[in-house]
């Protein structure tokens, strides 16, 4: 088929990959445009912009398109089959909706209707679901409300981070995509019951409140590994928190350290730090930690 490829970030690429694998014609990319980023804020180019790239295909990089009549003629006149969207960052109106013969197709990181919005992947791991999964869904003008053509489950485990799960999604998006282009399933409508919203993420996400559960906090850290971060604070310094183990049957006060080796109440049961990062440094493990900053029981962090 001609299609359209409408992605950005790191989850997109290998879907962008499969497609090509699979003999498909990516007539063009469309990717959000470069960004400044780093200390140096130098301009970064969007991961889907530099696989284009590398395969020679067309990259458009308009900054918006809602309203821009003169983009939506130059999207239709592509004259697709289909467009393909995978976390594309712009909220496509009818006009660009409607124009390939197929429509738009998205992929989206989650069981839909569960976790329509932003940030399904993160989302679902801090919830603590048992499952996540890809949903090939016929796009339509609402919010992730699209009929849904083809789905895949992944079980996440004790031990899945936001970017363990992401990049398990991401290969399992691109291997969907393709079967829904082969297949052409009827479109599901999604079912009323079950909606929820993942929304859009702030580093303040990642703040730990230690009265929550141990089991709370433990899905909050893996789920915003490696973003937002999950952190606290020792004495106004802030303390990035990058793995940590549940420990049951312990109490304390909540954020106070019960031992001299990082383990923290919370709420209910305790939390063993296992990983952390001081500002300006290397993540490390709590031995490592300790060894130039010992924090005897009783500390209190947050």
């Amino acid at each position: 088929m001609r299609l359209i490829f409408m992605g950005s970030p790191d989850f997109s690429v290998p879907a962008l990959h499969a497609l090509i694998n699979a003999g498909h014609e990516i007539v063009a990319v469309y990717t959000q445009p470069p960004r400044p980023a780093g200390r140096g804020k130098a301009m970064r180019r969007q991961p889907v912009h530099e696989a284009a790239e590398t395969l020679g295909i067309e990259v458009r990089t308009p900054a918006r398109v809602r309203r821009d009549k003169a983009e939506h003629a130059a999207f239709a006149a592509l004259n697709a089959d289909a467009a393909v969207v995978a976390a594309y960052g712009l909220i496509l109106p009818k006009e660009m909706l409607d124009a390939p013969r197929l429509g738009c197709l998205n992929i989206h990181a989650s069981l839909l209707p569960r976790w329509r919005g932003a940030s399904p992947i993160q989302s679902a791991i801090v919830a603590g679901d048992r499952k996540s999964g890809v949903s090939i869904m016929q796009m339509d003008e609402g919010l992730d409300t699209g009929a849904v053509l083809l789905e895949e489950a992944t079980e996440i485990t004790d031990t899945d981070t936001g970017s363990t799960l992401h990049d398990r999604l991401s290969e399992i998006g691109g291997r969907l995509i393709v079967r829904a282009l082969a297949e052409q399933p009827t479109p599901v409508p999604q079912p009323a019951d079950g909606v929820t919203y993942a929304e859009r993420l702030t580093r303040d996400h990642g703040r730990i409140e230690w009265t929550r559960t141990s089991t709370e906090i433990d899905c909050q850290i893996r789920g915003f590994t490696p973003w937002p971060g999950a952190f606290t604070s020792l004495n106004g310094t802030v303390l990035k928190i990058g793995a940590a183990t549940p420990v049951h049957g312990l109490s304390g006060t909540p954020g106070q350290t019960i031992d001299d080796s990082l383990t923290v109440a919370c709420g209910t049961g305790a939390l063993r730090i296992e990983r952390l990062q001081k500002p300006g440094r290397s993540m490390m493990s709590a031995a490592e930690f300790l060894r130039g900053q010992p924090l005897p029981k009783g500390t209190t962090l947050g």
